[in-house]
């Protein structure tokens, strides 16, 4: 079976792990390389800008 295709743009993913503070590990190591509980706060932020954004159009 084949990986999914990635649905956070490689520039949003970046800006994540940065504002996260584990981009340096992505740098160095590349996406396989950071922590599980970092790529589950990235998603979590990632969810969290995604429900501020959508409340901010329902206004």
């Amino acid at each position: 079976m084949g990986r999914r295709r990635s649905i956070m743009s490689e520039q949003f993913k970046e800006e994540l792990a940065k504002d996260l503070g584990f981009y340096d590990v992505v740098q160095k190591e590349g996406w396989g390389g950071i922590r599980a509980r970092d790529a589950g706060n990235m998603v979590k932020r990632a969810i969290e800008i995604a429900q501020s954004q959508l409340m901010n159009d329902k206004k």
